[in-house]
């Protein structure tokens, strides 16, 4: 088979031996051999050359779990931007020859003692802390000449937004309304979150010139639309006069709740066409991951402290036919068992190779937020590039609640456990189904006695009627212990060998994985999956 290492193999050996022969390694040794992630940047290395595959694809399956299916998807839309058609990750374990060692050594740790070692307190008052707020001072006064973090007050949450999800302070992010994809950003898993959407200029600009949230919020419905394959949807009040369109075609022009299909955006922006599937040119993304913060009740929320902070901006707008050669050559390449590559735009950040560029931070020893090397970053690509469900590079605003009720700050409490599109049960319940479990690994406790019988099927009953906040999050002492874990990985600066906040090593998880012996998934366990939502029902 061919190989494309990123660097030569000399450099590469002395870190990869650390997740070879997990067996014969003590967790003291474990300890010791692995580095800090900026000391392997400094030295030039790379430890994990298949560093888009996560943790989670290396899943016992056992013949029958299949948590796979809602990141890899086989599609017959051929107008949908996401030609991958990867949907046999469902079936089998089809990784080239460095992905099959499990680099994410991290997940083999028992933290027990550390975890036990921080107080109730301690925690607390760590995720309670604002490490975003001095973010922007520090990389104007370093001279950083990529994109600056530039929404104010988002250090305090929902805080920053008004109802609708506007950015109050004038710097048209939007914040939507959308339901955690399954199951690593479910909070009961360790992490909250939420996204950011935020257009180019012109779709916030009248033709006259003025800026205008009328304009922005039909435009940003249009956009919906063109996701969710809608005719017509809801959205914040609008005044048509100041647009200039009969937007709800009342044959009138007056304030409007509702927006009909159209063939091209509006104001400033109207030249431009509305694409199936597709944001425009220059849109932006904002995803701030965050520790689950805990209210004084017990109940969760998005806490204050970031763990990362991730930004994507559309650099370029890719045809429907360049998009399906560029995947046509991703296909090939994975088929070759070829090493992924990656273009370094330098404080740009990465080029995914599909039209966008990616750029994150992760906190330092200190809890700051510190810029994520090549190899940090590199870890990203697996879900923004090459997975098959993904829509135009994206998850979460695919997912948004429909309409109105979807125009605002993430509420998990609003929401309810509708079915993707194309399914009957639930989301949640279906997933829990398929997986085994309450994530990957089957190795979350909290979620198997809430929600499973002692024979290991669904309490449909346990179930019935209960909000997404209500099946997802945690208990108090399992957020505590979960920001525990996680607070040690930020100790040690390992991330290159794994993120998840675990305790003790799951169980369910590949170390290597045999190519002769690994079980496969049998028809009757691989599914078809839009990661779209039926909010109607």
């Amino acid at each position: 088979m061919k190989r494309a290492p990123l660097l030569p193999l000399f450099l590469l050996m002395p870190l990869a031996a650390i997740a070879e022969d997990l067996s014969g390694l003590g967790e003291s040794d474990l300890m010791q051999r692995r580095p800090r992630s900026q000391d392997v940047a400094a030295a030039g290395r790379i430890y994990n050359p298949e560093a888009p595959v996560p943790p989670q694809c290396y899943t016992r399956i056992e013949g029958r779990h299949n948590p796979c299916y809602v990141c890899h998807q086989g599609n017959d839309d051929r107008t949908r931007t996401n030609f991958m058609q990867d949907g046999d990750l469902q079936a089998e374990y089809a990784f080239s020859e460095a992905g099959l060692t499990n680099h994410h050594v991290n997940l083999f740790v028992d933290r027990s003692a550390e975890v036990a070692a921080i107080s109730d307190a301690e925690i607390l008052e760590w995720t309670r802390g604002d490490n975003y707020s001095d973010l922007s001072g520090r990389l104007e006064a370093a001279g950083f000449e990529g994109w600056i973090p530039d929404l104010a007050g988002y250090e305090n949450a929902a805080e920053a937004f008004d109802a609708n999800g506007l950015a109050r302070d004038g710097s048209w992010w939007v914040a939507f309304n959308y339901k955690p994809q399954p199951s690593t950003f479910w909070p009961t898993n360790g992490s909250t979150d939420d996204v950011l959407i935020r257009l180019p200029a012109p779709f916030y600009t009248t033709q006259s010139g003025v800026e205008s949230r009328d304009v922005y919020f039909a435009n940003l419905a249009l956009l919906e639309m063109a996701f969710q394959d809608l005719d017509r949807v809801s959205l914040p009040p609008v005044d048509e006069t100041v647009i200039g369109v009969d937007i709800d075609d009342d044959g009138a022009l007056g304030m409007a709740s509702e927006i009909d299909r159209r063939e091209t955006y509006l104001g400033a922006a109207s030249a431009e066409p509305v694409i199936r599937m597709n944001y425009p040119e220059r849109t932006d993304f904002l995803h701030s991951v965050r520790y689950v913060g805990i209210n004084e009740d017990g109940s969760i929320k998005p806490a204050r402290r970031m763990k990362e902070l991730r930004y994507m901006v559309k650099s370029r707008q890719l045809s429907i036919a360049a998009l399906a050669s560029r995947y046509g050559n991703e296909i090939q390449e994975k088929l070759d068992e070829n090493l992924p590559r990656y273009i370094d735009l330098g404080d740009r950040g990465m080029d995914n190779g599909m039209g966008w560029t990616l750029l994150a931070w992760i906190e330092d020893e200190t809890g700051a937020l510190r810029r994520q090397p090549n190899e940090e970053t590199f870890f990203c690509r697996g879900c923004h590039t090459s997975a098959g469900a993904n829509i135009d590079q994206t998850w979460a605003f695919p997912r948004k609640m429909t309409g109105v009720a979807g125009w605002g700050y993430i509420d998990l409490r609003s929401q309810k456990d509708v079915p993707n599109i194309g399914e009957e049960m639930g989301e949640i319940a279906l997933y829990l189904q398929r997986a085994g479990g309450g994530d990957e690994f089957r190795s979350n406790t909290e979620m198997l006695e809430r929600w499973f019988k002692e024979d290991g099927s669904i309490d449909m009953e346990a179930i019935a009627g209960k909000s997404v906040y209500d099946l997802i999050a945690p208990s108090r002492e399992r957020a505590l212990m979960l920001n525990k874990a996680y607070r040690v990985l930020v100790a040690e600066q390992s991330f290159l060998f794994g993120r998840d906040a675990t305790v003790t090593p799951p169980v369910n998880v590949h170390a290597r994985i045999d190519e002769a012996t690994a079980p496969t998934l049998p028809p009757e366990h691989r599914y078809s999956h839009d990661i779209r939502l039926n909010w109607a029902e």
